[in-house]
């Protein structure tokens, strides 16, 4: 069995410091939020992640969603990794992984398990999906049809 929130759960509130400041959950009711979980900051595939995020931003600005990375790394790491590449999505820092195992995605090598949930604006899971090795990532495309494929909130 699955471990963490399934489609249909309450998403686990929490709160990160982030390169955009602290981030809470809860203040994003309302919204629909795009939690995207990764391994680590400077990796060659989290780095094409958010590069190519980067790359179609007038793709992501247009999701209608709040987006956010999380993975284990501290801020000091995310600003740096931000910096370098110019990153254009917000990264959390889930330093202690409390979150990670909030949502079961830590792994054991490489103590978060790459990741995209969707929390809907009540907000409740709309959207799980867990890489078994984390080689690929959802892009803005990929992000888009699972965002256009949820039904809106009255």
């Amino acid at each position: 069995m699955a471990s963490g929130p399934q489609v249909g759960d309450d998403a686990p509130d929490f709160e990160l410091p982030g390169t955009d400041g602290p981030f809470r959950l809860a203040d994003h009711r309302g919204e629909r939020v795009v939690l995207l979980f990764y391994p680590g900051d400077g990796t060659p595939v989290c780095t094409r992640q958010f590069c190519s995020y980067r790359d179609d931003s007038e793709e992501m600005a247009a999701l209608d969603a709040t987006v956010v990375g999380i993975s284990h790394q501290d801020l000091d790491s995310h600003e740096r990794f931000r910096d370098k590449h110019r990153l254009t999505v917000p990264l959390l820092a889930d330093a202690g992984k409390v979150v990670a195992r909030l949502y079961g995605v830590t792994a054991p090598v490489l103590g978060t398990r790459r990741a995209v949930f969707v929390v809907d604006e009540a907000g409740v899971v709309r959207h799980r999906a867990v890489h078994a090795l984390g080689l690929d990532f959802a892009d803005a495309d990929d992000l888009r049809e699972v965002l256009a494929a949820l039904p809106r909130a009255a």
